[in-house]
């Protein structure tokens, strides 16, 4: 089975656009694994509005280990399954939490057992000041590994915030040998796009 991960900063909405993606692909209960640094795994079912009430939030490090849920991709005139898993959220340099530091650390691994990497960017909090201040050394590096994988794509999330596509161009000059999705992990704005860009990697 292919693994789709999703990786960011912390805030940028990963949770939020798994949970609202599994309802896209006619999810309407949602069974996930909680997987620990230490290898501790808990399993959890949800209806969608009950996961994002526990597990989404506005509050950085809500996310301390992967949570990975298997969807169905459809595939001409049947199914693939496939994991789609979300991550702890990546920062440039140490972490003083110690906890945050190991969920970070199993997000690197994931990154390199995953089939496709989801990148993504919260655009609303970007560019205003200038592109090079508002990107971390953490995304440039997370992008400059996404050139070895055929399945890496950037998603601009939160264009459902910004008054323009200025954000979207910004970032797509940013890294242009990348695709970049604009997307609305809120309103599912660009989640046939990212289905699009996963089926053809699977």
């Amino acid at each position: 089975m292919k693994k789709c991960l999703i990786v960011g900063k912390p805030n940028v909405g990963k949770t939020l656009f798994m949970l609202n993606f599994a309802q896209f692909l006619h999810l309407e209960t949602v069974n996930i694994q909680l997987i620990y640094h230490n290898g501790v795994i808990e399993n959890t079912s949800y209806s969608i509005s009950r996961a994002k009430e526990l597990l989404s939030s506005v509050s950085p490090y809500k996310t301390i280990c992967l949570q990975v849920l298997e969807a169905d991709i459809p595939m001409g005139k049947g199914r693939q399954r496939i994991q789609v898993i979300d991550s702890s959220g990546l920062t440039d340099g140490i972490h003083m939490n110690v906890e945050t530091r190991r969920a970070m650390a199993q997000t690197l691994t994931a990154i390199r057992e995953s089939d496709i990497i989801l990148h993504m960017f919260d655009i609303s909090s970007m560019f205003y000041d200038h592109p090079s201040h508002s990107i971390s050394k953490v995304d440039y590096q997370l992008a400059e590994f996404g050139q070895l994988k055929d399945g890496y794509a950037i998603l601009a999330n939160k264009v459902d915030l910004v008054p323009n596509k200025g954000p979207v161009v910004q970032l797509q000059k940013q890294f242009p040998e990348h695709l970049v999705i604009p997307i609305s992990a809120k309103t599912s704005s660009g989640f046939s796009e990212v289905r699009t860009f996963v089926r053809r990697r699977l």
